[in-house]
């Protein structure tokens, strides 16, 4: 049986906003690859926010209500990368550090 330290945390959860996760040795499988993808999105995604952030808050202009948005915005952000550190962080406590990563 595998443990859950040897699963792969997803960038997604399911009902209930419960955790997925994957149990795998292909990292080059479907799902593996499908996960990869929506973490680069995810990424991606936090730096437009960070940058329009940063933008906003340099702005005399900004109403209460695109302030809101903006924070709703980074609030799901924060929670995609935090649910991808850990999933990251997991996966480097649970590989060999003897073996090559390259």
């Amino acid at each position: 049986m595998t443990t859950p330290n040897e699963l792969r945390l997803l960038p997604w959860s399911g009902p209930g906003d419960k955790p997925c996760y994957l149990s795998t040795d292909d990292p080059d499988g479907y799902m593996s690859r499908l996960a990869d993808s929506i973490e680069a999105i995810q990424l991606g995604t936090a730096s437009e926010l960070l940058e329009e952030a940063s933008e906003t808050l340099d702005s005399q202009d900004t109403s209460l209500d695109e302030m809101r948005c903006l924070v709703q915005e980074l609030a799901g952000a924060l929670r995609d990368i935090l649910r991808l550190a850990t999933s990251r962080g997991r996966l480097l406590a649970t590989s060999d550090p003897r073996e090559p990563t390259c």
